[in-house]
């Protein structure tokens, strides 16, 4: 395994390896990996002749008041964990080296944002197509792996890629999850012991709207009341519960179809995210 930091290095790697017919996967991280990430960078080895996973925590994505300062890095962690599943490249470029002065032309994401995360972190998804299309030009993969975890990122990615005709395939990649049901991320290390005890409820909520949607339930506000019941057991802050159609993140009056039900809680130091997409009735 190589790590790359610079474009034009990234940029002729990916030049020789398509000269030679090879394909590339690519796994964008923000770093501080888990299990998570590296069941996407397996999946990625699977099916490509090479790997690229990019590590680069990018400011652009992240609010005045979010954790762009604190976010956790670890680069010889990272390298020894993306080495172990048969990563090929770390591109692991500075944050000048990607914006080497202010950008002259900006992305806007128009659709999918005014709802869940996006609602309340103005410009984020801004941020993450600007660094996709930086990374997608330089590394010009044939496939790109996301985990549906951030369900809303993967359809603003693929509504992107979509639009802008880029010449690769967005696979979604499940949740990954602890022993006792959490959705790992690398976020769950600001969690106190007595915050880590109770987060496993997120998930347990999800699969009591499950079971309930399972029973015949179609009211998304009937399902929205049984999540809330169950997560004022954490005694945090809900930020939200949604149900909306997937991947066009609608409002539905009735479940139908192909739907996320999706949360956020907020504890002391992390803000933590899960969710659930289930088909209800027919197609």
């Amino acid at each position: 395994m190589i790590v790359i930091q610079t474009i034009k290095e990234m940029q002729e790697w990916s030049m020789r390896v398509k000269k030679q017919g090879k394909s590339i996967g690519f796994v964008p991280t923000m770093g501080y990996l888990h299990e998570g990430h590296l069941s996407l960078m397996k999946r990625a080895t699977e099916e490509n002749d090479f790997v690229v996973a990019s590590i680069f925590v990018n400011p652009l994505q992240f609010g005045p008041d979010e954790d762009f300062e604190s976010y956790p890095r670890d680069l010889e962690h990272d390298e020894k964990l993306a080495g172990s599943v048969g990563v090929d490249v770390v591109f692991y470029p500075s944050v000048e080296e990607m914006y080497p002065h202010p950008l002259s032309v900006s992305l806007t994401v128009e659709q999918r944002t005014d709802v869940l995360c996006g609602k309340t972190r103005t410009g984020h998804f801004d941020g993450v197509v600007t660094v996709l299309m930086k990374l997608f030009h330089l590394v010009g993969p044939n496939r790109a792996y996301f985990g549906i975890k951030d369900a809303q990122q993967v359809a603003v990615v693929e509504s992107f890629v979509r639009d802008f005709h880029f010449p690769l395939k967005i696979v979604r990649c499940p949740i990954v999850r602890e022993a006792d049901g959490l959705a790992k991320s690398s976020r769950n290390v600001y969690l106190t012991k007595e915050e880590r005890e109770v987060a496993p409820i997120l998930y347990k909520s999800l699969q009591l709207a499950k079971q309930k949607i399972a029973e015949g339930e179609t009211n998304p506000e009937t399902i929205k009341a049984t999540i809330q019941s169950a997560l004022e057991e954490t005694k945090k802050i809900i930020d939200y519960i949604e149900i909306y159609s997937f991947s066009d993140l609608q409002p539905l009056p009735i479940l139908k179809g192909e739907i996320i039900i999706a949360i956020a809680v907020k504890f002391s130091k992390a803000r933590l995210i899960d969710n659930v997409i289930l088909q209800v009735g027919g197609k």
